[in-house]
């Protein structure tokens, strides 16, 4: 008798915080993705002709369900990566925002733009332009969706998702999500698909847009294999973001944001902070309060409201994570808080301090993607900046000081896409999202997240006479 192929289960939904497997997928196969890909590229040729109004009424429905439905939503979130319940609730709650805030402004951000020639009028107009396939990570599961699905379904595009795989339930979720709000066949699809799959998606003709959330490993692969393709890209890579302390800071404020800028999301966040860059006048006092505030922090169930400390999102990226803190510490950084696993089930790291971190040692210039936080003292505030921009990552950063002019001039200083003065508060669908250098190109949220996947046309008309005549 012929042994039969087993179907691989390329998505598997494991719970972190005790390890248990709670559902495996099977992925497309070709012949399934080709039908996918064919129902997407029907579906543009109807939906670009539809209104902004009646865009608007999906994916305005879809937001009313997400708040009317968040706790299902943040569930699934904490079982599958093991986001604390209510940073969960949080995500799903700003998901919802944001698929609100682009069926309430798309028309306005997409308007024609009138223009002044010297003869004659002109304006530019913006029109969709295709199937735009996005790759998106696990550590927001929905609020990733979210910031490609609302600008990009509101201009007239659709979209085909390849979700991370841990998270298969919450990519299924949200296209069900779509269908349950009246979006037609084909306008978002959840691809449950392989990398070499994935390369194919991006080089098929239908496909006429890129967008990625990711490593920059996978960030320099796509955009590579997009560019080859000529086709149009945003990448939304790592991060390494500086936390900048001046010597007149409120520190007390700027302890609760340190705390909350490196543990949010177990510090597994591309815009979390993670170099801790202090002036040397408060420098020990700082890392004293610092310190402290982390220790505290006890592990715990994440569907408990009152844990503090949540999981890592696989046993894979915690065991990564102690080895690049065990190989910092070996080429000479000083551990001065954790730096190992938890003893309890799931995939549980202690909040994790280190100092001492020279220009020659990798973890200087690495990205730290959980609870570990690297602080630096510096002299006075232009070392400060200095060493901020001192890094391959350009994403964001903070600076505390109780002078708001001054932080101000030093946040213009900083080499990144973003910064913050006195907070870290980036989650409002109004504020573009994005970062440069190593960090990526290309914005997501408010208006310049929905102008990225359309095409700006000029349009000049008027009574203009040849050249000659």
């Amino acid at each position: 008798m012929a042994l039969q192929t087993l179907p691989r289960m390329d998505y598997e939904s494991i719970n972190p915080s005790d390890g248990k497997t709670l559902k495996t997928f099977v992925s497309l196969n070709d012949d399934q993705l080709e039908k996918k890909i064919a129902t997407a590229q029907a579906c543009y040729e109807t939906w670009r002709t539809k209104s902004y109004a009646e865009r608007a009424a999906v994916i305005a429905k879809a937001a009313k369900i997400m708040r009317a439905d968040c706790d299902d939503y943040a569930r699934l979130a904490t079982l599958e990566m093991g986001k604390r319940i209510g940073e969960a609730r949080g995500e799903v709650q700003f998901s919802a925002d944001i698929l609100a805030y682009y069926a309430e402004n798309a028309e306005r951000f997409l308007a024609p733009v009138k223009l002044n020639p010297k003869i004659g009028q002109a304006h530019m107009e913006s029109s969709p332009i295709g199937v735009i396939f996005c790759v998106e990570p696990w550590n927001f599961p929905f609020y990733q969706l979210a910031r490609v699905a609302g600008p990009h379904l509101m201009a007239g595009n659709v979209v085909l998702v390849k979700h991370a795989g841990i998270v298969p339930q919450c990519a299924i979720a949200f296209e069900k999500l779509l269908i349950e709000a009246g979006a037609p066949l084909g306008l978002y699809t959840n691809l449950l698909i392989s990398h070499a799959q994935s390369d194919r998606v991006v080089d098929d003709v239908r496909i006429k847009g890129v967008a990625l959330t990711g490593s920059v490993a996978a960030g320099k692969s796509v955009a590579a294999r997009a560019g080859a393709n000529v086709k149009v890209s945003s990448m939304e890579l790592g991060g390494s973001d500086a936390f900048i302390v001046l010597e007149d800071a409120d520190l007390d404020h700027a302890i609760k944001w340190a705390v909350w800028g490196r543990m949010y999301n177990a510090g597994q966040t591309c815009c979390a902070a993670k170099r801790f860059i202090v002036v040397e006048a408060v420098a020990d006092k700082f890392l004293e309060k610092f310190r402290a505030a982390l220790a505290a922090l006890k592990p715990g169930d994440p569907m408990d409201e009152k844990t503090a400390l949540g999981p890592l999102s696989t046993e894979s990226a915690l065991l990564d994570l102690v080895k690049q803190v065990d190989g910092a510490v070996s080429r000479g950084a000083k551990l001065l808080l954790g730096g190992k696993r938890i003893d309890r089930p799931g995939s549980y790291m202690e909040p994790t301090i280190l100092t001492n971190i020279k220009p020659e040692n990798p973890a200087f210039r690495e990205e730290f993607f959980g609870p570990v936080a690297l602080f630096f003292r510096v002299k006075d505030e232009d070392a400060a900046i200095a060493l901020a921009n001192d890094s391959d990552f350009g994403l964001g950063g903070s600076v505390f000081t109780k002078d708001e002019a001054r932080g101000q001039r030093v946040a213009s200083r900083v080499e990144t896409g973003m910064m913050f003065v006195n907070n870290i508060s980036w989650s409002d669908a109004e504020l573009p999202f994005g970062g440069i250098k190593d960090s990526g190109y290309g914005r997501e949220l408010g208006n310049m997240g929905i102008q990225e996947f359309v095409n700006k046309k000029l349009v000049r008309f008027g009574a203009i006479e040849a050249p000659g005549s």
